[in-house]
């Protein structure tokens, strides 16, 4: 499995989490099982956001409603780790939805999993174009 992300998009993501050195940031990922099509950031409401994400639920619910309406599918998300890899954390594996895309940036880099069951996660590679 392989997927495909322009590399304007890419980094703008990437931008994104620069601009904000110590949070993290994050944000929906839509698109399709072979193409992240577009990203769209929205607030960061974890009582602690220097380490750990939360999407806010509104910026969820509303993305859902607009899949179910027939808007653009939600595949997955996007967040930071301002002072780590772009590899899955523990907190990450305990939020895991299984069959989600997971964009992490950490270090400069971006990295896509697929979060699995049980929390763990598989790397999946990027066409970037």
């Amino acid at each position: 499995m392989t997927v495909a992300i322009a590399r304007i998009l890419l980094d703008r993501i990437v931008a994104l989490a620069a601009e904000r050195p110590d949070e993290e940031v994050c944000g929906l990922l839509f698109g399709n099982p072979a193409r992240i099509r577009s990203a769209e950031p929205t607030p960061n409401v974890s009582a602690r956001p220097a380490d750990s994400f939360e999407i806010a639920p509104q910026a969820l619910f509303a993305a859902i409603r607009a899949e179910r309406a027939g808007g653009p599918r939600l595949i997955g998300h996007y967040h930071s780790h301002p002072r780590g890899r772009p590899v899955p954390s523990a907190r990450d594996a305990d939020a895991a939805e299984p069959g989600r895309l997971w964009l992490i940036v950490g270090g400069g880099e971006a990295r896509l999993w697929l979060a699995e069951y049980a929390g763990r996660f598989t790397a999946v590679p990027l066409d970037i174009a």
